[in-house]
């Protein structure tokens, strides 16, 4: 049974940080790429970063390129089975529950939250 289970978020100030993190289980993790999604309310979910398999190759979608302006970086750790998301200068724009997922799968998580308000 494949599973992931999100950890790390919070509420933070504008301008903080938060290093969130996902845990799979039930895949061959070190070959599978990994990405990070988001969910904001009463938005789609959308792509966030995405990672290969041996975690050389790493990207973030053209159309958030201006919004993220290398905030967010994503890494894995194989020996974990675990995929992180640390996130700078945070805004409030990017409240939102964040998901992961093996890039070509069906299996959700629940989710961590993430809420950036003063």
């Amino acid at each position: 049974q494949v599973q992931f289970v999100e950890s790390g978020g919070g509420l933070v100030q504008p301008g903080g940080s938060l290093r969130l993190s996902c845990t799979a289980s039930g895949i061959d993790f070190s070959i599978r790429s990994m990405a990070w999604y988001r969910q904001a309310p009463g938005k789609e979910r959308e792509l966030v970063a995405r990672i290969s398999g041996n975690g050389k190759i790493v990207n973030y979608p053209d159309s958030l390129q201006g919004s993220l302006q290398g905030r967010f970086t994503i890494s894995r750790d194989n020996a974990r089975n675990t995929v992180y998301l640390q996130m700078n200068n945070l805004k409030p724009e990017d409240t939102a529950v964040y998901f992961c997922k093996d890039i070509g799968g069906t299996a959700w998580g629940q989710g961590t939250l993430v809420t950036v308000s003063s």
